[in-house]
């Protein structure tokens, strides 16, 4: 089984995704699949001393409602390192920032149809500093134990898939 793109067709550019049409010779059978660019992100579990990790509530307007999530965002141009990425977004989002900041995990978020990839960190010894969210940003930050952010996962409060796989993961990896 071998499937070879014969052509693809930009039909959409916005702000952050370019929308493709790809034409595939897949199976000895010509098709037609949507393919989104983005050209990624960074986010960052950030841990407060006493062990808590601080969340944004944020509207998400392809939801229509506020979410709970890690501080997240896009790299600012393609190729920008996602640890910068990463800093950026702990200190714009929740008025933190760290010199102790590690590796984590990386998500790929929709394979089906878009090659996001979101690489996660984790963000310890957090200093106070000044938050600067974009300007069509509303957050609202708080401090959660991982007891309770697994309870949320798990009731279907938090859907936000980088934020599960990144809670997870760091629950497993530290063992708290």
């Amino acid at each position: 089984m071998s499937v070879i793109r014969l052509d693809r067709k930009l039909k959409y550019q916005g702000t952050i995704l370019k929308i493709y049409e790809d034409t595939v010779m897949a199976n000895g059978h010509e098709a037609h699949w949507d393919f989104i660019h983005h050209d990624g992100a960074a986010a960052v579990v950030p841990v407060m001393d006493d062990g808590k990790i601080l969340m944004v509530r944020q509207y998400r307007n392809a939801l229509d409602r506020y979410t709970l999530e890690i501080p997240a965002g896009k790299l600012d141009e393609p190729g920008e390192p996602t640890l910068e990425c990463a800093s950026r977004e702990l200190e714009e989002e929740t008025g933190y920032r760290s010199e102790n900041i590690e590796y984590l995990i990386t998500v790929n978020t929709t394979v089906a149809f878009c090659d996001e990839k979101i690489d996660i960190y984790v963000a310890k010894d957090l200093i106070p500093s000044q938050p600067h969210p974009d300007e069509d940003e509303e957050i609202d930050v708080k401090a959660f134990s991982i007891d309770e952010l697994q309870q949320r996962i798990l009731s279907g409060e938090i859907t936000d898939g980088k934020t599960i796989a990144a809670l997870m993961a760091y629950a497993r990896k530290y063992q708290v």
